[in-house]
């Protein structure tokens, strides 16, 4: 007698069912294994999709900290926020530190990690994202970032949401983690006299973002803190107003392995990422985890002349248009290395490393370090 199983003729007998014909069961099996296919297709494209080179999706950590520089006007009422939103979201409540003059960020980072801190989150400006870094490269300890200063580099790099503290929470608490390149730049040289502006030689600073030597650093180190407070980074601006006329510097570079250069420049820029506040990108081509820096040098001839073609410069390559004319008075010239060495030919000139003023030096060296820090950050796509 013959039934229906399941949509498959089976023909009974005495003994039971009779097993469906070979075809059925070459049919079940071809389906099944393209079942499997399928599961492991659809897991390895989200994995492609979350997980692309450099980045990794991690779990919610089970113990953050928040070193918090307090100096910062949009500090007040942050620990607030941050604890509520971890009350919301039914997280351990997270671990506070507070920055002081003495120490920015590098003790207090150490103190967090002794408590048992798996995250710890710079929240304040540069230069609490430099000291919290410098704490944390080389490990295997994650940064985090809420940031709260004028700048921001690094946050606007590896686009965080630098305008609210709510949107930054949400990358921190459900981003990926992210290794990224670190620099690092020495002071190598400095002159003989004892002004009070010398960079301390044989000190050796950490960088997340740019580091440079002239007429950038000279801005930064004209620039008053409470003008930052008030405009933010327009400060910036007005302060490199007042030395569009300083003169241009003689310098000699060497690159990695390369016979040395001499040039004559307003500024020498080594980056890790090139965004700038104001939508201004230095460094077009430079990515934060490629394992190498970016290097550009700046000059300005003629005058206000110079100034202006050199800032039309700035603005088209962040659009990504170059121009490639020979006879410029405002140019911009880029290469990579992974070390580079400065000496200033004839005095000695300002050196910053994201935005900190180190002072005064003849030369400095300047070197990558890949893939020293994981940083949280956007989920990618």
């Amino acid at each position: 007698m013959s039934i229906t199983v399941q949509g498959y003729p089976v023909t009974v007998y005495r003994g039971g069912m009779k097993v469906p014909g070979w075809e059925v069961v070459v049919a079940i099996g071809i389906s099944l294994i393209a079942l499997v296919l399928a599961v492991i297709a659809l897991r390895l494209a989200r994995g492609a999709r979350t997980r692309p080179a450099g980045v990794r999706s991690e779990p919610f950590a089970d113990t953050y900290a928040f070193i918090i520089n307090p100096s910062k006007p949009s500090s007040a009422g942050v620990r607030e926020q941050i604890e509520s939103t971890f009350h919301l979201r039914g997280l351990p409540a997270p671990l506070f530190f507070e920055t002081t003059e003495e120490d920015p960020g590098v003790g207090q980072t150490h103190a967090a990690l002794r408590a048992g801190a798996d995250v710890v989150v710079a929240s304040g400006g540069d230069g609490t994202v430099r000291a919290v870094g410098a704490a944390l490269a080389g490990t295997e300890h994650v940064m985090g970032l809420l940031p709260l200063g004028t700048g921001n580099l690094l946050a606007r790099n590896i686009d965080i949401d630098v305008g609210s503290v709510s949107a930054a929470l949400d990358t921190l608490l459900a981003g990926a983690v992210r290794r990224i390149d670190v620099g690092r730049l020495a002071i190598t040289r400095t002159a003989p006299d004892e002004s009070e502006d010398r960079a301390d030689e044989g000190s050796t600073h950490l960088f997340l973002v740019i580091g440079g030597i002239g007429f950038d650093a000279a801005m930064i180190a004209d620039t008053s803190s409470d003008l930052k407070d008030k405009v933010g980074w327009v400060a910036y601006f007005m302060a490199g107003v007042r030395h569009l006329h300083s003169q241009r510097t003689e310098v000699r570079i060497r690159i990695d392995d390369r016979e040395p250069t001499e040039t004559t420049l307003r500024t020498l820029l080594v980056g890790n990422c090139g965004k700038l506040p104001g939508g201004l990108t230095l460094l077009p081509d430079a990515q934060i985890d490629d394992g190498k820096l970016d290097i550009a040098a700046l000059d300005a001839r003629v005058g206000l002349m110079g100034w202006a073609q050199l800032f039309g410069e700035v603005v088209l390559q962040g659009v990504g248009l170059r121009n490639d004319q020979t006879k410029k008075i405002g140019r911009i010239d880029h290469t990579t290395g992974k070390r580079i060495t400065v000496e200033v030919l004839q005095g000695d000139q300002q050196v910053q490393v994201d935005g900190d003023v180190l002072g005064r030096a003849e030369e400095i060296e300047v070197w990558v370090e890949p893939g020293a820090l994981l940083v949280r950050a956007p989920l990618p796509g």
